[in-house]
């Protein structure tokens, strides 16, 4: 047996109420690259290069060992320079095997911005720091090319001019843009008076004969790039908003912006004006998710494409000429908790995902895309989502129980609640069975019709036409019978040594494999529940999920030790691998034909593996 990766599905960008987004793009204007994620209690430490023409192509950097903030392209293409929380910044290799070239620790808090020089040979890194707001280093060995001085508050963002003499600039929460000359780059001048709030976005012209700033204050100043001098503002009163990035087009004729008034306004610099604003988001209503925190114009590109990201993690491609997007590529943002697979084996596989935000996501496996489901969703973790009879059932942490409609891809129905927490759900033909902290209650078509009060919690459930397996807090496995509205008790199973975490029948419902909180499965055979096999011990962690192939010869197992194993019942010391699959703990696994599984975890990243030699 062997197993290897085919794909990996990008989560969307991270964002966070009141501050900027970073987004890069490569010089050709193929890819983008972001970090996922420093903000929104989420500990992320990967960034993503992402195809824009192709957004289900991408890769994965996971050499960071905190939470990732920034990443940014090299001018030549060939490096990507990243940051993280803790302060430091990791360059690496942007094309081929992503393997890191260097690590440097710059400042001592979260890095907020980067910037290369147009050699790609010197970094300037800036943030939160505590002795210092930034530094500059040469990008082959870290020593200091200059020094960040000139500011009394964080800083958000940093601008290099591309040509010589060199020039940058930094800005933040002082409300000051600082220029310097270099290299090494130098403090020369402060300005100040121009913003009166927090700077978010600053950025040289890519000829360097315009600096553009942008801030919480809706204001856009323009300065001379060699000098410092300000030319003057531009565009008072247009954005209602703060104004979180500014790009520029790749002849330095055009910039765009975004703001927190759902806007992205693409602005003449030499004449002062914008020349065109999009609204996102429904018309005439404020939406908080639609506030634009992000914007980049990727350079060699002919089509005049500019890239906008919303606070829901939304990616919008815009186009001068057109008021509507292209297209909004949509996906997860937080720690994806739970997944199935419905429409099993055939061409139209579609894959649905939870998240600890209470986001529900459905995945078109042949083109890798996704969409989220409209209407009213969770507001807490999603701890389950089965797929049974044409319908989708997720429970979250919000105490409720809700379906979607697959082929309208929208909640039906309303939230139903439940006594208790749901731990996990379960569906058999009309009923769905929801384990919550205090017990296990039925529900048939939105009504609940049985319940089984518990005397311990249940932490996991699974279910076959006439059993229910659950696996509660006493470390004991408890087998009931189901009728059309009542539970009742069959046996108890005192073997595992540890929380039951993971249950899951095979196929043709004669195994039952139980996982275990300390990493090991054991597979029982139903009816006299004997033990069919204890060898599948191999993780050294909580079992997360566990998920048998269509014909019940092979199942599959996931772990927050990092791992996922495929194990045979005809030959159970036979195993397959794949080490630190999802580096932040695999959360879910399934089956999506007898050649591929899927797995989801809390990088927030989908990931498709090719199973080949099942024996």
């Amino acid at each position: 047996m062997s197993i290897k990766a085919d794909k990996i599905w990008a989560p969307s960008p991270t964002t966070s109420r009141g501050l900027p987004t970073q987004l890069s793009s490569d010089p050709k204007g193929e890819r983008i690259a972001y970090a996922v994620g420093a903000e929104s209690k989420i500990n992320n430490k990967s960034i993503f290069l992402r195809s824009i023409d192709n957004p289900s192509h991408s890769t994965q950097y996971t050499g960071h060992n905190t939470a990732t903030t920034v990443a940014r392209f090299s001018p030549s293409g060939y490096y990507i320079a990243s940051g993280d929380v803790s302060g430091t910044v990791r360059v690496w290799d942007a094309v081929g095997e992503g393997l890191t070239k260097g690590e440097y620790h710059i400042i001592g808090g979260k890095i907020n911005d980067l910037c290369w020089d147009g050699d790609s040979s010197r970094l300037i890194a800036v943030g939160e720091g505590k002795e210092r707001f930034g530094h500059c280093i040469t990008a082959d060995s870290g020593n200091s090319v200059g020094e960040i001085t000139g500011h009394t508050a964080q800083l958000n963002s940093v601008s290099v001019r591309q040509q010589r003499p060199l020039r940058a600039a930094t800005a933040g929460d002082d409300s000051s843009v600082v220029f310097y000359h270099g290299a090494p780059f130098k403090f020369n001048t402060s300005l100040r008076g121009q913003h009166n709030r927090y700077i978010y976005g600053i950025s040289f012209s890519p000829d360097g004969s315009l600096l553009v700033s942008v801030g919480a204050d809706k204001k856009i100043w323009l300065y001379d790039g060699k000098t410092g001098e300000v030319k003057g503002q531009i565009g008072e009163g247009q954005h209602t908003g703060s104004i979180f990035s500014v790009s520029w087009s790749r002849n330095s004729k055009t910039f765009a912006t975004s703001s927190a008034d759902q806007t992205v306004k693409l602005w003449d610099a030499s004449a002062e004006k914008c020349v065109q604003s999009w609204r996102l988001g429904e018309e005439g209503s404020v939406s908080v998710p639609d506030h634009q925190v992000g914007v980049t114009i990727p350079q060699g590109r002919s089509d005049g494409l500019i890239l906008s990201l919303n606070l829901a993690g939304d990616l919008s491609y815009l186009v001068e000429g057109s008021q509507k997007p292209q297209k909004t590529v949509q996906g997860h943002q937080k720690n994806i908790t739970a997944a199935s697979v419905s429409q099993y084996g055939t061409s139209g596989t579609t894959l649905w995902t939870g998240s600890s935000d209470g986001r529900l996501c459905s995945w078109d496996i042949a083109k890798g895309s996704t969409e989220r489901i409209d209407g009213e969703t969770h507001n807490n973790y999603v701890s389950g989502v089965e797929v049974s009879n044409g319908r989708v059932y997720s429970v979250g942490w919000d105490d409720t129980l809700r379906s979607v409609d697959p082929q309208a891809n929208t909640f039906i129905g309303g939230a139903i609640k439940t006594d208790g927490q749901p731990k996990g759900v379960a569906v058999i033909e009309k009923k769905t069975i929801v384990a919550t902290h205090k017990g296990i209650e039925v529900f048939t078509e939105g009504h609940k019709t049985g319940e089984l009060k518990t005397k311990f919690s249940p932490l996991t459930i699974a279910a076959s036409e006439k059993l229910i397996a659950i696996g509660g807090d006493d470390n004991v496995l408890h087998i009931c019978s189901i009728s059309s509205s009542s539970l009742s008790p069959q046996k108890s199973i005192h073997e595992p040594s540890s929380l039951i975490t993971a249950l899951n029948f095979s196929p043709d419902q004669s195994l039952l494999a139980v996982g275990c909180s300390n990493g090991k499965i054991t597979v029982y055979k139903c009816g006299d529940w004997a033990v069919e096999t204890s060898r599948w011990s191999s993780h050294t962690g909580r079992v997360t999920s566990i998920a048998w192939n269509a014909s019940g010869t092979h199942a599959a197992s996931s772990s927050l030790d990092t791992n996922i194993f495929i194990w045979s019942v005809a030959k159970p010391g036979t195993r397959v691998s794949v080490a630190n699959a999802h580096k932040d703990g695999v959360n879910a696994v399934t089956w999506v034909d007898n050649s591929r599984i899927v797995s989801t975890g809390g990088d927030v990243a989908v990931k498709l593996w090719k199973v080949e030699g099942l024996v």
